[in-house]
């Protein structure tokens, strides 16, 4: 075989499985977004967030994610946590005020988010993140599988590791709606059709309980609802009286059919328009 075949050959491989991407300047960002074709870590000029203390109703989950994500930032032993429940009520928001939080007391903690669609090379990601010396937070929003999805099965990396193991700076926060992460009818029906029940979803339920955190999210009340839009207001330098406010804010979600951290939000955002209001 000529010298000129062998170099075809040796090219042939490289494009079939290309060196890893060079270990990016995270000291350059805060945060970033995970891309393929080709792998990179792509920095997030400012993060779209809202400020922790304005995340009402979910205290309890508030408290337990920053003190896991301390203890993280700190060197100490932290769990995956899965953050599942309600529509609207502040899961993802929660991630990224949290984050926020414990890089204002002083740890360089970094945020690096990763689609469901790009789980399959969660492999070559965590090797780009093993190198660095900065410890990182991955972070897998609106998280859910059907029946025929193989991707939970790259997730496995992140949660158990494989022989390497979990790199000792990466943990995973991920969203869901659904508390095993895939739909109740669909665990019911594959139970009811298979040779053997439990085998059919065995594997995929037991995805969520490799989270060691488990952190419920529930509809708010009317109560819950009106402060989180008092919080907003005066946040904002928003006056309105309160019974103005009231009235209107109760019409807004009687209009949308429900309430939740994400409609006080979308009032919010309507009432500060009426007022001449800019959001940053």
């Amino acid at each position: 075989m000529t010298d000129a075949s062998l170099l075809r050959i040796a090219e042939a491989l490289e494009r079939l499985a290309p060196p890893a991407p060079p270990l990016p300047d995270v000291g350059e960002a805060e945060a970033f977004v995970w891309h393929t074709g080709p792998d990179r870590l792509e920095p997030v000029a400012q993060v779209s967030r809202v400020d922790l203390r304005l995340l009402v109703a979910v205290n309890r989950s508030r408290d337990t994610l920053l003190a896991n994500t301390l203890h993280f930032a700190k060197g100490l032993p932290a769990n995956n946590a899965l953050l599942w429940g309600a529509r609207g009520m502040g899961k993802s928001s929660l991630v990224k005020a949290v984050h926020a939080e414990v890089r204002a007391r002083g740890h360089d903690l970094k945020l690096v988010e990763l689609s469901r669609e790009d789980l399959p090379s969660v492999s070559r990601l965590l090797a780009v993140l093993r190198q660095a010396k900065a410890r990182f937070v991955l972070f897998c929003d609106d998280l859910s599988f059907s029946h025929d999805d193989q991707h939970y099965k790259s997730l496995k990396a992140v949660l158990d590791g494989g022989l390497e193991g979990r790199p000792e700076n990466v943990i995973l926060y991920a969203t869901s709606n659904r508390r095993h992460l895939m739909p109740r009818d669909m665990i019911e029906n594959e139970r009811s059709t298979a040779i053997n029940p439990w085998e059919a979803v065995e594997e995929k339920v037991s995805l969520s309980d490799r989270f060691g955190l488990w952190l419920g999210f529930h509809p708010c009340s009317q109560d819950e609802y009106l402060a989180m839009i008092d919080g907003y207001c005066a946040a904002h330098g928003v006056q309105v009286a309160p019974e103005v406010l009231r009235a209107e804010a109760i019409e807004w979600q009687a209009t949308r059919g429900g309430r939740s951290g994400r409609v006080a939000w979308q009032f919010f955002t309507d009432l500060a328009a009426r007022h001449g209001v800019r959001l940053a």
